[in-house]
C-alpha cells in the first residue's frame, strides 16, 4: 500500500474514534444533567395566553389520588395523581425526582387510561420491577401495589 492510503486510512480511525469519545461524553452528560429541554417546551413564555388545562379525569370513591415513595433515599416524596401522566426518574423534569444510583434520568412513567393506572417502563437500564417481576410493558396499577425502581418502593395511594 502507498504512504498516502496508510495516511489516510489513520486519519479516518482518528476521526471514528473521537466520534466515539465525544458521544460516550454527550451520553454521560445526559445522563447526569438530564436531557435539554426546548425553550418552546419550558412553559408559557411572555405575552402569550397559558393553553387550557386538560379536564382531570372524574374520580371514583376509592380510587388512589397520589403516588408515594414508601422506601428509599426519597422516602414520602409524593406526587398527586390529577397532575398524570407522572414521570419518575433522576431528570429535572420528573415529577417524582429521586436520588438513586440505579434510577435512570426519565426512568418510569405512571398514567391513567379510563379508571385504570399504568406503569410503563421508558427504556431504563436497571429497569422497573412490581413485586419481583420486570415489566416490559404497561402494567396495571391497583392500590398498594409496589413499584421498585432502584432501591426506591414506590405505592398508589388514597
Amino acid at each position: 500500500m502507498s504512504e498516502l492510503t496508510l495516511f489516510l486510512i489513520r486519519i479516518a480511525y482518528l476521526a471514528i474514534l473521537w466520534i466515539f469519545v465525544l458521544s460516550a461524553i454527550s451520553v454521560i452528560r445526559s445522563d447526569m444533567f438530564g436531557a435539554r429541554v426546548p425553550e418552546g417546551a419550558r412553559g408559557t413564555t411572555r405575552g402569550t395566553k397559558p393553553a387550557k388545562a386538560a379536564k382531570p379525569p372524574s374520580r371514583r370513591r376509592g380510587s388512589p389520588t397520589h403516588v408515594l415513595v414508601t422506601e428509599g433515599a426519597n422516602s414520602g416524596e409524593r406526587a398527586e395523581l390529577d397532575q398524570a401522566p407522572i414521570l419518575i426518574g433522576r431528570g429535572t423534569d420528573a415529577a417524582i425526582r429521586l436520588d438513586d444510583d440505579y434510577v435512570s434520568t426519565r426512568h418510569a412513567r405512571i398514567a391513567a387510561s379510563g379508571d385504570e393506572w399504568f406503569v410503563e417502563d421508558l427504556g431504563s437500564t436497571n429497569g422497573t420491577y412490581i413485586g419481583s417481576v420486570r415489566i416490559t410493558q404497561p402494567t396495571t396499577l391497583t392500590l398498594g401495589t409496589q413499584v421498585r425502581i432502584g432501591k426506591t418502593i414506590l405505592e398508589l395511594r388514597k
